[in-house]
Order: C-alpha cells, then structure tokens, then sequence
C-alpha cells in the first residue's frame, strides 16, 4: 500500500519541479518580451529541457551509459543536443515569425546552431536530477523498510505470546508424562526443543552449530515414530563447539531423507550423516538408500533450488553443493566456507 503512495509522491514532485521551471523562465522573460512572446518561449524552452533530461535519464544512461557502451552513449548525447538545440530553434524562430516579427526572418543553420550550446547546461542538469530521483527513491525505500522492520518486529512480538504458553503447556505436560512413561515425556521435550528452535533460533543471522546439531537431532528422533521396523542413523560430528553458522542450512537434506529416504515397511533402513570442519570449511553430506522416485523430482528439486539461491545470497560462489545417485544411493554434500 505504502508503494502505491509512493510512485504518485515521485511524480507530483516533478510535475511541481516543471511548473517551478515554467514559472521561473516565464517570469524572467516577461519584463522584456510580454505576455505573448514570454508563453511561447516558455513552452518551447521548457519541452526543450524536458526532452534532453528525459531523455538522458530514462533512455540513453540506463541503456547506455550504465551497460558499459561508454562511446555509444557519448556519440549518442550529442546527437540529442543536436537535435533538441535544432529544433528548439526552429520552432521558436518560426513561431515568432508566425505571430511576432513585423518581417519575415530567413532561416539558417547557424541561426538554429546557435540553440545548440544552452542543452549543454540542461544536460549537466539532467545528471543532477536523475541523482535527486535516486535519491528521494532511496530514502523512500529506506522508510519502507524500516517500516516494514518495525511491523515485523512488532509481529513477532505478537506471535511469542501464543508459542511461550504452548511451550508452558508441554512442560507441564511433560512433567506429567514423565511419571507413567518417559519414553512419551522425551519426544514431548523434543518437540518442545523444536518449536523453541523456530521462535527463538531460527529468525538469527547465525546460532551454534551444537544448537543446529540439536536440532537435526530431535527432528531425527521425532520423524523415527512413524517408522514401523526403525531406522540406523549415523552421525560423525567433528567441529569446533563454538562455530557459528545460519540456521536451517542443513535441514534440507535431512527433511528429504524421511520424505523420500525411508521405506516404512522395511527393516533395512539406515542413514549416514557427517558434520566436518576442516581447513576452514564445514562439510555436512547425507547417504541414504532410495526408496520414493521424487526425491529426484520437483518436491526434492524445488527444495533444493531454495537451498541454493540462499546459499548464493550468502556465499556468492564461494560454496559447494554436490548431489548424486548411484548404485540406489541418494548422496548430498554441501561445503561452506567458515567466515
């Protein structure tokens, strides 16, 4: 809604810009021309000025200018100081001479060359402006979000109250289960590790590894109630304690083994997962048995793709991501630099 205010802002400010303009010339004209030759001049001078500051703003600089075509956009400027310069002086000599000049005026070239230089000050001017747009585009964009942060904040400070009495509920639920059968009262922990992980971790630019660790954990240990024959998970975790990276990296493949990894029917169930530092590098890779086909599909393909388009907003192209299928083997490798 904001934005919709915003675009109709930007323009009003250039449509008050131009009758400042108009005003301006007309005005300075007024005293030594009069009223009908100050219009006149005041149109076509001011359509003049507005065809080279649009015209560079929105055409020639983003389409030249910011491309790289450096000489294309020179050869180019001047042509349209040119052009504009001749025009604006064939139209104001003939214009005066239709309604103004008590004698007819031959027309030349130099007379119209000499209309030429003053688009050279307006052109220089047309820089100025595109850098005023920017500017108030920026500063726009700047209050949009810190509105839009300051909303957020606010939602997510809405959105604690209702989680923080379910995590209370399931810690005296789990107090309660505890007595008569443990085993339920751990998966209630576990569970309540997880939403705490989404709330409290997750929103974080970067958490523990032990905590992302904990997390795949009790996710792990959650999913295996739904298998019947259970499953043979290892873990090889070698890494610094106190390592930092961003939550929720290396829950993509995991999540993609208990979709498409595990056969609930089966008794041959088992997964490998490794978690190494090395060499300033974190490797996490997974291996399972394949069992559901989409794991090569969109649902799989889909989750991968966000994978990698975060990656890329955090590491540029300085990761890997590897993925292969051989032998009925599901593999994943992803490499992350430590910085």
């Amino acid at each position: 809604m904001r934005t919709e205010k915003y675009r109709p802002g930007i323009l009003q400010l250039q449509v008050w810009i131009w009758i400042a303009v108009f005003l301006l010339i007309f005005f300075s004209l007024l005293p030594m021309d009069g009223y009908r030759r100050s219009i006149i001049y005041t149109v076509v001078n001011t359509a003049s000025y507005a065809i080279i500051i649009y015209g560079n703003i929105l055409f020639l600089y983003p389409v030249f200018y910011q491309k790289g075509r450096f000489v294309w956009y020179g050869l180019l400027v001047g042509l349209l100081l040119v052009a504009t310069g001749v025009l604006r002086g064939y139209v104001t000599l003939t214009l005066y001479q239709h309604f103004l000049a008590l004698k007819s005026v031959p027309l030349n070239w130099l007379a119209l060359l000499n209309y030429v230089p003053g688009g050279v000050l307006v052109y220089i001017l047309s820089l100025i402006f595109r850098i005023a747009i920017e500017y108030f585009n920026l500063k726009q964009q700047t209050e949009e979000i810190l509105l839009e942060k300051s909303q957020a904040e606010l939602n997510l400070l809405k959105s604690q109250v209702q989680p923080h009495f379910l995590f209370n509920t399931l810690n005296n639920i789990y107090y309660e289960a505890y007595k008569s059968d443990p085993l339920t009262a751990g998966l209630i922990e576990r569970l309540s590790d997880i939403m705490r992980y989404f709330v409290d971790e997750s929103p974080k630019d970067k958490v523990p590894v032990t905590t992302e660790v904990t997390f795949i954990e009790n996710y792990m240990e959650l999913e295996k109630i739904r298998i019947r024959h259970g499953v043979v998970i290892t873990f090889e975790k070698t890494f610094d304690p106190g390592l930092h990276i961003p939550p929720m990296l290396l829950m993509t493949f995991v999540e993609n083994i208990f979709k498409h990894g595990i056969n609930k029917s089966s008794s041959q169930n088992q997964i490998a997962i490794s978690l190494v530092q090395k060499d300033n590098y974190l490797t996490f890779k997974t291996s399972n048995r394949i069992f559901d086909p989409p794991a090569t599909g969109k649902s799989a393909g889909f989750g991968i793709l966000n994978l990698t388009r975060r990656l890329r907003m955090l590491y540029g192209s300085n990761f890997e991501l590897a993925i292969d299928q051989h032998g009925g083997v599901y593999n994943a490798a992803l490499k992350i630099p430590l910085i």
